[in-house]
């Protein structure tokens, strides 16, 4: 049966209601098909939405299949031992609309100031090195303050297609000012001089039209040492997803500026490798209105979990140090110090490294920041009122800081201003402060000249008194001698302790004195470091391995300074223990300062001689007769006043106190 009879004989057997019924529902469904239909607007955005993906898709095709090609012939070249694409291969991979990004060969663009010389590299858009211009290393080379890495700085975000990215492992275009560089600039850099400024940014575009990118800007300026770092997101509101804050990785591998001797190389004891002991990270909260720091002189890690205003990673006399300018401070850090052992190199002193907290807002995506690379001179560092001064380690304690602070430093600031060869200005220096403290001293040397008087009867005690028993009332009768001349013993202890915060401070002053880096005197080349006049070419351990001549005077000086006050102190043969310790002491110093700075042997040299030579004088022009005079009035006095004067309830204790030792003494002797 054909499909038209088929269709008649149902038509026939419905009858005029089910054939209007049919009617009406193909009405309805041709009506509801014109009213569901897009409109033209509609149908040409979905055009463009279809041809978009399928131009998406085309593409993540191709860069898929540049990916398998260019593992490819990394597997190729690794095969055949080839170690040059190590560092390209980590940049293969699959990080979404900045795969554009990653492609690419980097090159590196150094920017010239009076100051120094800030190398970027187009990988990462980072900091890869800066050579401070002023300044050379101990054998004459340049000093290189940042060294080439591929991870010396790495910004690490989030993408909403869930793609984690590290700027480092993107190449970014160069531009100066504003314009793109050409290739014969990127060659031979950009010179900044008559203090002009320029800005050097670099951006990871993602599109063709390059109006969506991340820019690194870096501003430097002719005679600064300081770096703006800014870091841009512009466009990307839809790209990178929105999150309090993004790690910020910041290292260094520290190169070794300073000499040192090779028994000592890499300990952390100051008297050892003083440039190891003095590097260490500072940080500094905006709460505190001094920076902390990890051990000095020793591998250390920590987290930081309270806000920063900067970090610095700093050597003996140079620092790099990172900030967060305005008014938003770090989030966060983790810090940390490591030594490579298998870094063998002559130069490797250690590693620093930090993780930073970097505050993001997707609403202002600006993230202001600054470097400073260069010398830690405390004035200069002063200057920038930012806490940077503070890193030095000018004492132990807050007295002797605030001598280094607010006296030593400004004495010698103001002796450079005459233009002398900075050893003559230490000279000067030490005269001066020797002359600053002489009246606290006075009075020890002038007792030392009374005890030379009274030697005879000093004598005569020791063999009044001889026994260990005797010993209670011997020391009463020496006192009662001395107080007669008009000396008391606590008067002459006094002034030294009161010069034991000038004398930490000195010592912690001369260690970390940039002024005298490289500055010679006489024989010695750097006063800053010590003077050898004979290397061994072996190591004695706990002395090193050369002979430092200023060292080796300062030992002279204060064996004859010892030798000489020994020899005129009354009793000495009575504390034989004593003696010896005393003439010990040149000798551990002479073993401590070995591998000191010149310039701090030199300071206790001048000052030891002044020392000895004010001894002298004082000794020499002390009246034996005035001394006696004066003993002679105190008997007649106290002859006039015996019995009438009371003895006070403090005297009387005292007393009592006197008679029990001497009553504990005789029974232990009996019991011996």
């Amino acid at each position: 049966m054909s499909m038209e009879r088929c269709i008649l004989l149902i038509i026939k057997t419905m009858d005029k209601k089910s054939i209007i019924g049919l009617i009406l529902i193909f009405g309805i469904f041709v009506g509801y098909m014109f009213w569901v239909a897009p409109s033209k607007e509609e149908m040409a955005e979905r055009q463009r939405i279809y041809d978009s993906t399928m131009a998406a898709n085309l593409e993540a095709q191709r860069v898929a299949d540049s990916i398998e090609a260019a593992k490819a012939r990394q597997d190729s070249l690794i095969a055949a031992g080839d170690t040059t694409v190590q560092g390209v291969q980590r940049r293969v991979q699959d990080m979404g609309v900045f795969n554009a990004a990653a492609q690419g060969e980097a090159c590196t663009y150094p920017i010239i100031t009076n100051r120094m010389t800030v190398e970027f590299n187009t990988l990462g858009a980072q900091v890869n090195r800066v050579v401070l211009k002023d300044y050379l290393t101990y054998d004459s080379n340049e000093l290189v303050l940042i060294t080439p890495s591929e991870d010396n700085m790495n910004l690490v975000f989030s993408t909403e297609d869930n793609r984690v990215v590290n700027t480092k492992d993107l190449v970014f275009t160069p531009y100066i000012n504003g314009e793109p560089v050409d290739a014969e600039s990127m060659r031979i850099g950009t010179v900044i001089l008559n203090g002009d400024s320029v800005a050097v940014s670099f951006r990871a575009i993602i599109d063709s039209a390059a109006s969506s990118y991340i820019e690194f800007l870096y501003t430097l300026r002719d005679a600064s040492y300081e770096v703006d770092f800014d870091i841009n997101f512009v466009k990307l509101e839809k790209v990178v997803r929105n999150t309090p804050y993004m790690d910020f990785t910041w290292q260094n591998r520290m190169l070794r500026q300073e000499k040192v001797n090779s028994g000592s190389r890499g300990k952390s004891n100051r008297n050892s490798d003083r440039e190891r002991y003095y590097s260490s990270i500072y940080y500094k909260a905006p709460s505190d209105k001094s920076p902390d720091n990890l051990a000095m002189g020793q591998d250390k890690q920590k987290q930081v979990k309270t806000n920063l205003e900067w970090i610095a990673f700093k050597d003996q006399y140079f620092a790099a140090i990172l900030n967060a300018e305005g008014s938003v401070p770090f989030e966060n850090a983790d810090i940390e110090v490591r030594t490579n052992k298998r870094d063998t190199a002559r130069n490797y002193l250690t590693d620093m490294r930090a993780v930073i907290g970097i505050p993001y807002e997707q609403g202002n995506p600006h993230m202001h920041m600054g470097f400073y690379y260069g010398p830690t001179k405390l004035r200069d560092l002063r200057a920038m009122h930012r806490g940077y001064d503070r890193m030095l380690p000018l004492g132990w304690t807050i007295i002797s800081k605030s001598i280094s602070r607010w006296l030593i430093v400004p004495v010698f600031n103001l002796l450079e201003g005459f233009n002398w060869n900075y050893g003559i200005i230490i000279i000067v220096f030490t005269l001066l402060i020797r002359l600053v403290l002489l009246p606290l001293v006075f009075k020890s040397y002038q007792g030392g000249a009374i005890m030379r008087i009274l030697k005879p009867e000093m004598d005569a005690l020791n063999k009044k008194f001889p026994n260990p028993e005797q010993a209670m009332q011997k020391q009463q009768q020496m006192m009662a001698l001395q107080k007669k001349a008009g000396y008391s013993p606590m008067a002459g202890c006094l002034p030294v302790l009161i010069q034991m915060p000038f004398l930490t401070a000195m010592f912690m002053f001369f260690p970390i004195a940039i002024e005298l880096r490289q500055k010679p005197f006489l024989w010695c080349s750097d006063l800053s470091n010590y003077d050898s006049i004979l290397d061994f070419g072996f190591n004695i351990p706990l002395y090193g391995d050369h002979i430092s001549l200023f060292c080796l005077l300062m030992f002279g000086m204060q064996f004859f300074y010892t030798w000489y006050t020994m020899k005129q102190q009354a009793g000495t043969q009575s504390m034989p223990g004593m003696k010896f310790m005393m003439y010990f002491m040149p000798f551990m110093m002479l073993f401590i300062f070995n591998s000191q700075s010149a310039g701090l042997n030199l300071y206790y040299l001048v000052s030891l001689t002044f020392t000895m030579c004010t001894m002298m004088l004082i000794r020499r022009f002390t009246s034996e007769k005035k001394v006696r005079a004066r003993m002679a009035a105190y008997d007649l006095k106290h002859q006039k006043d015996n019995g009438k004067k009371k003895k006070s309830s403090f005297a009387q204790r005292l007393e009592e106190m006197q008679k029990m030792a001497e009553q504990m003494q005789k029974e232990q002797n009996k019991k011996r």
